[in-house]
């Protein structure tokens, strides 16, 4: 048994020839492979429209890449700022329970 599929099928938009062919294995799904001029710019799985045509023409320029670092190396403290704790400190000081005081008992029941 044989499934059907989509026909392959050619169209414009603007000045961007379009040519839609069945994707392999699939029985609706077609590839829109876009040329200018006779020269192929990209390929889309779905209908393109003019805007998509330009920007596979002419993408936009990416910013390069900025390295990642690891290191945190913060600026300068401010006039009159307290110095930094070091790491190995103790944290400051917990309330204590009172005495007598009941606490909640966990129960099982959910």
């Amino acid at each position: 048994m044989s499934i059907p599929t989509s026909e392959a099928r050619r169209f414009a938009v603007g000045k961007y020839d379009i040519i839609a062919t069945p994707i392999p294995h699939s029985a609706h799904m077609l590839r829109y492979t876009i040329f200018v001029a006779g020269r192929r710019i990209g390929a889309m799985a779905s209908v393109p429209s003019e805007s998509d045509c330009r920007f596979l023409e002419n993408p936009p320029l990416v910013p390069p890449l900025v390295p990642w670092q690891s290191t945190y190396r913060p600026g300068r403290p401010k006039k009159g700022a307290p110095p930094r704790a070091p790491l190995d400190a103790p944290s400051a000081p917990r309330e204590e329970i009172p005495f007598g005081l009941a606490l909640p008992q966990p129960t099982d029941e959910r």
